[in-house]
């Protein structure tokens, strides 16, 4: 009677602990899901993954460290930290850690922080969806000492279904006007509260919009007057309007093309993320463009009229005879199909 009554207690209380347990993760991604998503886009490290690990490294916003410094990743000052500074026991006494003004703070700079070190570049060359291979990449890269740490990782992912906002991630545009911002904590240990916040929904269009190109752009061809949101073509090729700071990796995956061909495409060096905002062929152009020619507007480069019109840079550089360093200037004419004369201006 007395064993029968121990495991009642006992299952009761494993019961209540793992409910308890549950709530507390459903209140961390409620408060921090959106952060997540933003970072994603921003960055290329997938929200399930950032979720998880703020949830494991700040004991579900919980830690000392998390409540009185921010930081919600056990990131440590490391030799080029030049920001506020926490102390904490941890591998041994009184560790130096990071201490951030917001919780947005910290999610950022845990992207900035994969990012910026070589050992993590492996990982931004998996699937975004792979939560697998990134959370063995991230114990096979040194960022946490626990030989189980893939496993937590996985189970926090698995339980919460964490997927669900990798998944968002890909499937919605970056809107930074839009993001859900997280409160500053300051000196206190209450749980951070998200300021209030409408987030938009933008989802790709179903049917293709058709614009014409030549009058969407301004007198300095550098400010888009009325592109539209999500999937559109130009002379016959998708396209869509990109933020500057998004991931191309993120941006790749999204539409099923290999990150190579998206630097194909669109006849643009490496990079990681977007250095300006810009027009992004998710397919490959057209060799011809819409019309025959394209008067050259101030401040237009090949290249941008090589994305403005639709047609690769290559063929505008044959039809011209042109070379990629050749400079061109207002109300120059450059061929877009192969012209009559044997030369351009």
């Amino acid at each position: 009677m007395r064993k029968l009554f121990f495991l009642i207690c006992i299952t009761s209380l494993l019961s209540n602990f793992s409910f308890a347990q549950h709530e507390k993760a459903q209140k961390y991604i409620a408060m921090y899901k959106q952060a997540a998503i933003a970072e994603m886009q921003r960055s290329g490290v997938p929200a399930s993954i950032t979720l998880a690990q703020g949830m494991l490294e700040s004991g579900f916003g919980e830690s000392e460290l998390c409540k009185k410094s921010n930081n919600h990743f056990g990131i440590k000052c490391k030799n080029d930290w030049t920001g506020e500074k926490a102390y904490h026991d941890d591998d041994e006494k009184q560790e130096c850690f990071r201490a951030y003004t917001t919780a947005a703070d910290s999610y950022k700079d845990h992207s900035d922080f994969l990012r910026s070190r070589p050992w993590y570049a492996f990982l931004f060359k998996l699937d975004a969806t792979d939560y697998e291979g990134w959370a063995k990449g991230l114990k096979k890269a040194g960022y946490a000492t626990e030989k189980d740490y893939p496993v937590k990782l996985i189970h926090v992912i698995n339980d919460n279904n964490l997927q669900q906002y990798t998944l968002a991630g890909l499937q919605k545009p970056e809107n930074k006007d839009a993001v859900e911002q997280v409160t500053t904590i300051v000196e206190t240990n209450t749980q951070p509260i998200p300021v209030e916040a409408t987030i938009e929904k933008e989802e790709l269009i179903d049917s293709e919009t058709v614009i014409n190109p030549i009058k969407q752009i301004d007198a300095t061809a550098k400010q888009p007057t009325n592109y539209p949101e999500g999937v559109f073509t130009i002379n016959h090729a998708k396209v869509i309007y990109a933020k500057e700071g998004m991931s191309l990796l993120s941006l790749a995956n999204q539409f099923n093309i290999t990150l190579s061909n998206l630097f194909v495409f669109n006849s643009l060096k490496e990079m990681d993320v977007l250095d300006a905002d810009r027009l992004i062929f998710v397919g490959n152009k057209l060799k011809k463009g819409a019309t025959d020619f394209h008067i050259v507007q101030p401040g237009e480069t090949l290249h941008s009229i090589s994305q403005t019109e639709g047609v690769q840079l290559e063929s505008i550089l044959l039809y011209n005879k042109l070379d990629k360093l050749a400079t061109i200037k207002s109300n120059d004419k450059i061929y877009l199909r192969s012209p009559n004369t044997k030369t351009a201006k």
